[in-house]
């Protein structure tokens, strides 16, 4: 997906819901930017995003989770868009067929532990990092684990969010 333009994200309700929706699956998040249109810019609008990311809560989080590939998979549980599946890619690239392997076992062993997904802001990481990251959160407790897990899934949304809107005029669509 190329960007949407700004102009286009704050005159159109539906785009702004669906590009939102592609960045984070919270409602209540993708309600509390959307509701902050017009923004006068994109900083603005990122600004919001990451102030409703704040308020983001453990109960909240289950569908978002459903949305995002096992670390080393192809496809998610619940079906994303087109670019949600290629920002995913994307932001995996760091894992090589190589670690593919370690990382089921790992992720076997974290649902087993936390029953969901182990998520991670895997943009700019290597599969060894993301593999050290998920071996020290198998010794969390759910109880310390549940905040790491909503703060990657802000950064996650805040990255996606920062690809899906520019201040440029010619934005594509969605």
């Amino acid at each position: 997906m190329s960007a949407v333009s700004l102009t286009r994200f704050n005159d159109d309700s539906a785009l702004a819901a669906e590009v939102l929706g592609a960045c984070l699956d919270i409602p209540a998040w993708i309600g509390t930017v959307s509701d902050g249109r017009p923004y006068a810019d994109v900083a603005a609008l990122r600004k919001a995003g990451a102030e409703a990311a704040g308020a983001i809560t453990w109960g909240e989080v289950a569908g978002a989770l459903a949305r995002h590939p096992r670390i080393g998979e192809k496809k998610a549980a619940t079906a994303g868009t087109a670019t949600e599946q290629g920002w995913s890619r994307g932001e995996q690239a760091g894992v090589t067929a190589a670690e593919v392997d370690d990382l089921a076992a790992g992720n076997a062993a974290y649902e087993a532990r936390f029953g969901h997904i182990f998520l991670i802001c895997a943009a700019g990481l290597s599969g060894d990092e993301i593999l050290a990251s998920l071996r020290e959160r198998l010794g969390h407790s759910p109880e310390d684990e549940r905040p790491v897990v909503v703060h990657e899934l802000r950064r996650i949304g805040e990255l996606r969010l920062a690809k899906a809107v520019s201040d440029e005029s010619g934005g594509g669509a969605a």
